[in-house]
């Protein structure tokens, strides 16, 4: 008798580029068993029911590489790992989680796979795995399984663990540019950039968003003040302290009046045209009760539209829209409201909702609407009537194209008045596309960390790019945000060479961070004697302000377990291939793998970078297909034929004559120093660096651009003033 299981052994996060792919994966190490005699076309109604629980895998083209591919090799008959990697990529992508990319293979031991598949976010992907276990061997044995229940948990795990659409949308954008994002926390802060030219964002605030200027949007009475006073038209408005104070401030605006909190936000509390006592009284109490203080407005006759300012200019606008429900003769109120306007599919609790859903209670402006037209949560409405939920807080059009030159310099000017580089500006007017000052319009509010996700997603109109607007404000069009990353690996033989480089950038000025076996360093200074390789270590140097440089060695095991602890680099440099000796309980495989493996150091160069290869190991040699930008090969002898054959194309090359070093670009050559020299041979002779050591240090520092002088220099000086 057969037990038909799946079994994880391990699960692994390889949260940087890796031996599968650029992006962050779960490599999930699996064990089929007996499966392994069960292909899926051996399984009695298997692929059935796997196709009627998740009919989105018709578009997984696999490697047939057309829609239904996939489906195809079910037919065909394939095993429970790769099953595994194409449920639990569509789990993901049905969770609103895009991924996309997934591979299996045989890990070696019968029945035992790699299963690997695309993360944005570590968590909810081991889940996914899990939920398509658990629904493979439900199709298996013809047992009940609740695909809804496993996506919605997916997507709840989404929502509360992976950073907000709208942060989202700029990380996105910046990607779009190659500018690298790393996270900062579990929320919405993420780092944009590298080192010092990093620039950091949190949803819609950025570094440059100051505490003063948001403490300033906060207040809004002081803003209007500011504001008014360089020109930007303002409605009058008092500071109360009492609801008998309210009222008696509405007589001395004139009626009717705005009444809300001075520090309130998404229009929390805001109650529009009030003209009766008992209403402004009311009023006062939902404004207060979120808020630290009242404020009543003259109430500004048309139409609440919110602006957002990038920088210098207006990128989107929306107009506002009411929220009311038709009484059927049957249904509460609050019947009404959950049945006409929750419903709606574009309201939710969650970030990713463009319009809130509507709760009543107490303190919500929707009750004192109710109230003035008579009615209460569990009035019943006579049929077709027409009753006013929610005057505010519905922002769901996009007028972005509609909006007056004039209107939309105001709001810049209010937003640079308050000091906000990126705001959202409120205002009303009747007709957007005139003057405010013509129409009695006015701005009310200027808001810091405004929400992109109405602009991104309106109810109506054209979808505004104002991630992209966000990431082209922080860095200029020929700003990438990446400081100079040298990575090296090979056999145990980087770690004098990476000390040396990172030696010689120190010495060329700048502050360079090194992740080496040794450790980490910072300006040559050692913060960390544990390896620096590892992959929390390391990524310390690309959050560092202070970084303009970054060195990091890197092996086999780490690059197999946690991955490259950077997205791209200048200069790769491989010094040799290294065998699978030690990495078994990874599950390497042989020797013949390992250049499969290795070539993920050159995959990551820029194509404005350069691979440092060693020329006299053949398989080291061949990685230089593999390399986007250009290729530097060094050896020991001139006369090696990736070096004559480089040569002669005009590439350029580093090796040994006659003792001396030489650097030649086709017919140039350049001369950087002889190891008979009393200091080169002091560092020979006390086993600090060897030849090749030097050579390799010279072929970056010559790739990176720093002079023979220095190099010269940066050999002999090695291992004083505390190189290392």
């Amino acid at each position: 008798m057969t037990t038909k299981a799946i079994h994880f052994l391990r699960m692994t996060h390889l949260r940087g580029p890796n031996i599968w792919t650029y992006r962050p994966v779960i490599e999930a190490l699996v064990d089929i068993g007996d499966l392994e005699d069960f292909p899926s076309n051996t399984l009695p109604g298997f692929n059935q029911r796997l196709n009627a629980w998740l009919p989105g895998l018709v578009e997984h083209r696999c490697s047939v590489g057309e829609r239904g591919g996939f489906l195809q090799r079910l037919e065909q008959g394939t095993w429970a790992g790769h099953v595994l990697e194409h449920v639990a990529l569509e789990l993901q992508t049905q969770a609103g989680m895009q991924t996309g990319f997934g591979k299996a293979r045989e890990a070696g031991p019968r029945g035992v796979y790699k299963v690997v598949i695309r993360t944005r976010q570590e968590a909810v992907s081991r889940q996914a795995l899990l939920n398509a276990r658990d629904l493979i061997m439900a199709a298996i044995k013809d047992r009940a399984f609740d695909v809804k229940a496993a996506i919605n948990q997916l997507i709840q795990m989404g929502d509360s663990l992976c950073i907000g659409p709208s942060t989202a949308s700029i990380v996105d954008a910046a990607s779009d540019r190659g500018i690298p994002a790393i996270r900062l926390n579990e929320g919405n802060l993420v780092q944009l950039g590298q080192g010092a030219h990093q620039r950091r964002i949190w949803t819609a605030e950025t570094d440059s968003t100051s505490a003063i200027a948001e403490s300033i949007s906060k207040d809004k009475d002081l803003t209007k003040q500011l504001i008014s006073m360089c020109g930007v038209p303002v409605p009058e408005g008092h500071i109360v302290s009492s609801p008998a104070a309210a009222w008696a401030a509405a007589q001395d605006i004139g009626l009717p009046v705005c009444v809300k909190p001075t520090d309130g936000n998404h229009a929390r509390g805001v109650s529009l045209e009030l003209s009766k006592q008992e209403d402004i009284e009311a009023a006062y109490g939902i404004a207060l009760a979120e808020g630290s203080e009242v404020l009543v407005e003259r109430f500004i006759l048309g139409e609440e539209h919110r602006l957002l300012v990038v920088g210098n200019q207006v990128v989107a606008a929306n107009k506002g829209e009411t929220a009311s429900v038709v009484g059927d003769g049957v249904q509460t109120v609050l019947q009404l409201i959950e049945c006409q306007i929750n419903s709606d599919p574009r309201r939710g609790e969650e970030e990713g909702f463009p319009l809130d859903t509507i709760r009543l209670d107490e303190h919500t402006t929707s009750v004192l609407e109710l109230k003035r037209q008579g009615l209460k949560a569990d009035s019943v409405p006579e049929k077709n009537r027409s009753v006013l939920i929610m005057r505010t807080g519905n922002m769901a059009l996009d007028v972005t194209d509609e909006v007056h030159p004039e209107v939309a310099a105001q709001a810049v000017l209010a937003a640079r008045v308050v000091g906000l580089d990126i705001a959202g500006v409120d205002l009303v007017a009747q007709d957007i596309s005139k003057p405010l000052h013509a129409q009695g319009g006015a701005v009310v509010e200027v808001n810091a960390g405004p929400g992109l996700l109405m602009h991104l997603k309106p109810a109506k109109g054209k979808p505004r790019p104002v991630g992209q607007a966000i990431a082209n404000h922080l860095f200029k069009q020929s700003d990438n945000g990446r400081i100079p990353i040298v990575g090296l690996m090979g056999d145990g033989d980087t770690t004098r060479p990476a000390l040396l480089v990172a030696w010689l950038l120190h010495l060329k000025g700048l502050y360079t961070g090194l992740a080496c076996a040794d450790g980490l360093f910072m300006n040559q200074r050692l913060i960390q004697a544990e390896n620096g390789m590892d992959w929390d270590h390391a990524q310390r140097l690309l959050i560092n302000r202070s970084v303009q440089a970054a060195v990091f060695e890197s092996n086999a095991r780490h690059l197999l377990s946690q991955g490259l602890p950077y997205d791209r680099c200048q200069i790769g440099v491989l010094t040799c291939m290294p065998k699978a000796t030690g990495l078994d309980d990874l599950h390497a495989g042989s020797d013949e793998k390992m250049p499969s493996y290795l070539r993920t150091q050159i995959d990551v160069v820029l194509p404005t970078g350069t691979a440092v290869l060693n020329a006299d190991d053949p398989q080291v040699a061949e990685m230089a297909a593999f390399c986007d930008g250009s290729v530097l090969f060094y050896a020991q002898q001139e006369n090696n034929p990736h070096l004559v054959s480089h040569l002669s194309e005009g590439g350029r090359v580093a090796f040994w004559r006659d003792e001396q070093m030489v650097l030649s670009e086709g017919p140039r050559e350049t001369l950087v120093l002889s190891s008979k020299r009393p200091a080169v041979m002091r560092q020979l002779q006390s086993h600090q660096l060897n030849t090749n050591d030097m050579l390799v240090a010279a072929s970056v520092a010559w790739a990176l651009g720093i002079g023979t002088d220095l190099i010269r220099a940066g050999v002999k000086s090695f291992g004083q003033h505390g190189a290392h």
